[in-house]
């Protein structure tokens, strides 16, 4: 058996410990039962980030913004790259209006603004929407 690896459910945002050989099966939360791969972008809030970027896997965040005309154009790349990147990378997506302290802490000065986080780190930062292929390139040149 190999090390686990630690990540947070996207349903009861509950931390999880996962066989890493058994990541490609997936698995089910030990508290809420569901799935911890629904192959979607999880919403995160100021008061889920941290137990979903703290987690083993890396994630890629699009900060973005309801009224956002480029945001509303790559959100369906975004979910598409959710269902070709799990179980490897999650996708989470943060809404700077309703969470403006998240926008302030990251200093998210335009949207979408993409951030990959490794353990809890900022591993790599890009403003504006990709295209699918350039989007797949970028996330997988930096989680590698």
């Amino acid at each position: 058996m190999t090390e686990p690896i630690l990540l947070a459910c996207p349903h009861c945002h509950r931390k999880n410990r996962l066989p890493a050989d058994r990541l490609e099966a997936g698995g089910k939360c030990g508290s809420c039962k569901l799935s911890l791969f629904s192959a979607k972008p999880v919403v995160l809030t100021a008061a889920t980030f941290d137990a979903h970027v703290s987690g083993d896997l890396p994630v890629v965040v699009d900060f973005w913004a309801p009224w956002c005309g480029p945001c509303k154009q790559f959100a369906p790349v975004f979910e598409q790259a959710a269902e070709q990147l799990e179980p490897k990378v999650q996708l989470a997506k943060v809404d700077t209006e309703a969470e403006q302290a998240l926008g302030q802490r990251f200093a998210i000065r335009s949207i979408p603004t993409l951030m990959i986080f490794k353990q809890g780190r900022e591993v790599a930062r890009m403003s504006g929407a990709l295209p699918p292929a350039q989007f797949l390139q970028w996330v997988k040149q930096h989680i590698n």
